[in-house]
């Protein structure tokens, strides 16, 4: 498994050019189904909004 972090615009960059798609099953990226994790600074029982994080883990799955 590959692990990559990014920005939340860079995230927003890869929905965008349709790197990264949503199946409605979960998300692929280059035909392999990528787990998206929220970092967030704060601990996240008190957050609201799971969307409002600065940075995301991208862990890509399969060979």
């Amino acid at each position: 498994m590959e692990e990559k972090i990014l920005s939340k615009e860079e995230l927003i960059k890869l929905f965008q050019d349709e790197k990264i798609i949503d199946t409605g099953k979960g998300w692929l990226m280059d035909n392999k189904e990528v787990e998206i994790i929220a970092l967030h600074d704060v601990d996240p029982k008190f957050l609201q909004d799971v969307t409002n994080a600065k940075l995301y883990k991208l862990i890509i799955k399969g060979n």
